[in-house]
């Protein structure tokens, strides 16, 4: 679904709900049911950044274009953001690992090393019997 915002910024449910082509009841619903959380101002007014925005193309692209229904769109929200975090937490650990590999390479390269060379073993050959 092509992104239908011009500017940065908050937008009211009019607004949104005229740049979607939606009922402003149905965004009340996706608020009602968790899929959207617009902030609110001090008069209690809902507005919708960009990220809402975004979320809301998602909900609207799975229910019109796929035909999933809201019990659907909120199992899928959930798996996403689980993913995401799961995103985070392995490029957390990518990064760790990257460091701690950097971190002995340096050591490595900057001195003597903890590895102590050990010489050679001699190999005797048995002695032979004298029969």
């Amino acid at each position: 679904m092509p992104t239908k915002r011009k500017t940065k910024g908050a937008y009211m449910i009019s607004s949104v709900a005229e740049m979607y082509e939606i009922h402003p009841q149905t965004l009340r619903l996706y608020e009602r049911e968790g899929l959207l959380k617009p902030s609110r101002t001090e008069g209690n007014t809902r507005l919708y950044t960009d990220e809402d925005l975004e979320r809301l193309e998602f909900i609207l692209n799975l229910a019109r274009e796929l035909g999933v229904n809201i019990s659907g769109i909120a199992i899928i929200l959930q798996m996403r953001e689980r993913m995401e975090e799961m995103n985070r937490q392995m490029q957390g650990f990518v990064d760790y690992v990257r460091t701690e590999m950097l971190s002995r390479m340096q050591d490595v390269a900057a001195g003597p090393s903890a590895i102590v060379p050990m010489p050679r073993p001699t190999i005797v050959p048995p002695a032979r019997s004298r029969k």
